[in-house]
C-alpha cells in the first residue's frame, strides 16, 4: 500500500511539475543575444579612368588579343556576371584598356576596399596613384596592380 501512496504522489507531482517548469523555461528562455552589424556592405566608385600601365607582352582580355603597349585603364560601371563566389557584386566589376581612343580591350577587376587591402596584400603595392605589372607563378598570368587612393584594383590577363 506505501508502494501505491508514493507512486501516486510521484505521478502527481510530476503531472503538475512538469508544466509548471516548462512554462517557467520557456517564460526565461530569451533569443541569443546578436552582436550589431557595423560592417557595412562595401562599395565600388563609378567608372572613372584609373591610370596608366604599359603592358610588355601581347596579352588576352576578355579571350580577345590585345597587343603589347601603354593603355589607358578605365574602370566601367558595369559588374560582372556571373557573380564570383565569396565576393561583392559591386566589387566585381569591368575594365576598358584604351589606346588612342579605341577600346581596345576589356577585362573583370577585383576592387579592393582600402579597408580591406590588408587582408589580401602579400606582395609590396604599387605607390599610391601608381601601377605595378607581374608575371604570376608559373608564366601564364600577368596581374596589372593598380592603387587609387589606397583601393587596389586587381586585373589577370592570360598571356596571348
Amino acid at each position: 500500500m506505501k508502494q501505491f501512496v508514493i507512486a501516486g504522489t510521484l505521478a502527481s507531482a510530476l503531472a503538475l511539475g512538469i508544466p509548471a517548469a516548462a512554462q517557467q523555461q520557456q517564460a526565461g528562455h530569451t533569443a541569443p543575444k546578436t552582436q550589431p552589424t557595423t560592417a557595412e556592405e562595401p562599395t565600388a566608385p563609378g567608372a572613372m579612368s584609373l591610370g596608366t600601365v604599359r603592358l610588355p607582352a601581347g596579352l588576352k582580355a576578355d579571350g580577345k588579343a590585345i597587343a603589347a603597349g601603354t593603355y589607358t585603364v578605365r574602370l566601367t560601371a558595369d559588374e560582372a556576371k556571373p557573380d564570383a563566389k565569396g565576393s561583392s557584386e559591386k566589387l566585381e566589376r569591368w575594365v576598358e584598356f584604351v589606346k588612342g581612343g579605341q577600346v581596345a580591350g576589356r577585362e573583370v577587376v577585383s576592387i579592393v576596399p582600402a579597408a580591406e587591402a590588408k587582408l589580401v596584400q602579400k606582395d609590396a603595392p604599387p605607390a599610391s596613384g601608381g601601377s605595378k605589372i607581374e608575371t604570376l607563378k608559373g608564366g601564364d598570368y600577368v596581374r596589372v596592380w593598380i592603387n587609387r587612393a589606397g583601393t587596389y584594383y586587381l586585373v589577370h590577363l592570360p598571356k596571348a
